[in-house]
């Protein structure tokens, strides 16, 4: 790093001197999610195509592609999106060939953590894939021997005075650079100034000479990469609930992202603003369990502590919600951000004095208690980190990062990271949240298994597990009774099966019976148990800002529905007849077919597309709701 960094106009230009520099062998950092320099990126990708010479092994996480179709119905819907909300964003090169396969042999990729289920079927990205924590993540990219990181960066001031922000991204950089300069041997920062990255201030901010290379040209009023924010549908909004009353005021949050994250969020708003309307709900949704909970509004208010600054963040700010300060005056910290534009927009707005109530720090001072122990300890307590999962064992191992046949889905990230410190802090509980019930081929399966091929949190850090159907506390209890609570929050479609199971093991006594008040868990039951909140305006399936019009919120949750759909055979013969009996669409419902190109359509194949998109709009419980 020198005392000054090179100003460049043009990738290509960074790139050539990257190369200069590092002699032909780059093996490159680019930040988790958002914080990435594309250009810089492909412009070392491009080079290294043209001449094999140039060696270049990448180390990422998060590669963010835009939307793309299987179908001619899902073009219809993604289409006028990449053009409205992608246009002016630059794909990753490296992205595209590694998917296609083309990848040089003298480029590789490896990541620790896939966006969920994009990279399933790409063989080389999943023989690549490095398993690990996140805290972990930068002592391994100093073990293989990185020699740059290319980072997107926000800028304040001019020439020599010029300060550069991580932003989204201090997570691993942050960590890893005080190492790298300790090591003296041949290391680059490279920035990427975007004007559209919120000026995140605190250890985020660098000065000029730490980095060695800065692009800084015309492209840098591109748009951000924007991820839209999913439906939440009546089954999220019912563990959102449960999971809502088990936050202390006064106490400590972490939130994943996606729909269960959002629920959760509009949860603890709706308990803020109305506590008289989510102790009703909570009551109705788990008639047993509601006196032991949280259902009173916030007046100290809460801490972040979340390894990923999400969206609801914001909304809980705004809520009046999250606003309890840290020893240093924070009200949250994290490692990253990325989200919807409005997100982006909110940060960008904030007063220098309220952005600084949000702090960007390394991932090993969010998602670890090591290093200024005390003061973490006095600063996070009655902690929730709240993490999903795909799949729950009945004796409580968590399966949320892959497939029993070792394909990757996602990755471990943070979420062992936050199972240990809960455990650590007094007070602190790791709740895991995910729905009963996955839906495969147009059959119902259930995601509370009694065993499965693969663990991300062995069963020994089994905590709290909330479904739709309640909440099943299982730390420090017998397996006998981690199954009987299990058992009481599945799907009643499957309880029975999951009983012999346990019983044919000697895990459960032979005579056990599930009490008689948890064998009505079924989506009906939810949907009637919500009934009066959502005429009230509440459980929404957007309940939050989004990117979508309305007649794409409508859209969202239908063409998911008729995926399932399509997905089954039998399913389908049965929407297709059903659907030749559909008389005309309302106003909004012509409105939908009409952004989908459907209003009119001129072939057989169009006139079945529209049949079938009106008869699902009609059924789909979610899109009803809106």
């Amino acid at each position: 790093m020198s005392g000054k960094p090179e100003q460049h106009q043009r990738a290509e230009s960074i790139a050539e001197r990257i190369i200069e520099r590092l002699d032909g062998h780059i093996v490159l950092g680019l930040p988790l999610g958002l914080g990435k320099a594309n250009l810089v990126a492909n412009a070392l990708f491009e080079r290294a195509v043209k001449d094999r010479a140039i060696d270049v092994e990448i180390f990422t996480a998060l590669t963010l592609e835009k939307p793309s179709w299987s179908s001619d119905m899902e073009r219809r819907f993604i289409e006028p999106l990449l053009e409205r909300l992608y246009a002016g964003s630059p794909d990753l090169a490296y992205a595209k060939a590694l998917r296609d396969g083309k990848l040089p042999e003298n480029v590789r990729v490896s990541e620790f953590f896939f966006v969920a289920g994009r990279w399933l079927g790409a063989e080389v990205a999943q023989q690549n894939y490095i398993s690990a924590n996140y805290t972990h993540v930068g002592r391994y990219l100093i073990d293989r021997g990185i020699n740059a990181i290319a980072q997107l960066v926000a800028k304040r001031g001019d020439a020599g005075d010029a300060e550069y922000s991580l932003s989204c991204n201090a997570d691993i950089t942050l960590d890893i650079l005080p190492k790298m300069k300790a090591r003296r041997e041949p290391f680059l920062l490279v920035g990427e100034v975007s004007s559209q990255l919120p000026f995140m201030p605190g250890e985020a901010v660098l000065p000029a000479g730490e980095f060695d290379l800065i692009l800084d040209g015309p492209d840098r009023d591109r748009p951000l990469f924007v991820v839209p924010r999913e439906p939440v549908s009546l089954a999220d909004h019912a563990i959102g609930i449960h999971a809502a009353s088990l936050v202390k005021d006064g106490g400590t949050m972490q939130i994943g992202i996606g729909s269960l994250g959002d629920a959760l969020t509009a949860g603890l708003i709706l308990r803020q603003r109305r506590p008289e309307l989510f102790a009703d709900a909570l009551h109705r949704l788990s008639p047993n369990g509601a006196a032991k909970r949280e259902t009173g509004a916030f007046e100290t208010g809460l801490y972040a502590a979340s390894e990923m600054f999400v969206d609801g963040f914001m909304d809980l700010y705004r809520a009046g919600i999250l606003k309890r300060r840290a020893s240093d005056g924070a009200i949250l910290h994290s490692g990253f951000f990325v989200g919807g534009t409005a997100f982006h927009r909110f940060l960008r707005d904030l007063s220098e004095e309220e952005r600084a109530l949000f702090q960007m720090r390394g991932i090993s001072f969010v998602n670890e208690i090591y290093g200024d122990a005390e003061q973490k300890r006095a600063d996070r307590t009655n902690a929730r980190f709240v993490n999903n999962a795909m799949m729950v064992t009945l004796m409580g191992a968590t399966v949320s990062d892959a497939l029993a046949d070792g394909r990757v889905v996602s990755g471990v990230g943070g979420q062992y990271n936050f199972a240990a410190q809960a455990f650590a802090l007094e007070g602190g509980r790791s709740i895991i949240t995910l729905k009963a019930i996955r839906r495969s081929r147009g059959r119902r399966e259930s995601r509370l298994v009694w065993s499965y091929g693969h663990t991300t949190l062995p069963r020994h850090l089994r905590d709290m597990v909330v479904t739709e159907y309640g909440v099943a506390d299982l730390r420090g209890k017998s397996d006998r009774d981690c199954i009987a609570a299990m058992l009481a929050i599945t799907d009643s479609a499957f309880q029975d099966e999951l009983l012999g199971m346990a019983k044919s093991a000697g895990k459960i006594e032979k005579d056990f019976t599930i009490p008689p008040a948890c064998r009505h868990n079924t989506p009906a039951r939810i949907a009637d148990a919500l009934l009066p909140l959502r005429k009230q305006g509440w459980c929404a399936p957007f309940p939050f800002d989004t990117e979508f019009s309305e007649e794409e919120q409508h859209l969202v949750p239908a063409l998911r529905h008729l995926k399932q759909t399509i997905a089954s055979k039998r399913l389908l013969a049965h929407a297709v007849l059903a659907s030749l009996t559909e008389g005309q669409p309302d106003r909004a419902e012509f409105a939908a077919l009409e952004r989908m190109q459907l209003a009119a359509p001129a072939t057989l194949r169009e006139k079945l597309y529209a049949k079938l998109l009106l008869w699902t709009l009609r059924r789909c419980p979610s899109a009803a709701s809106h």
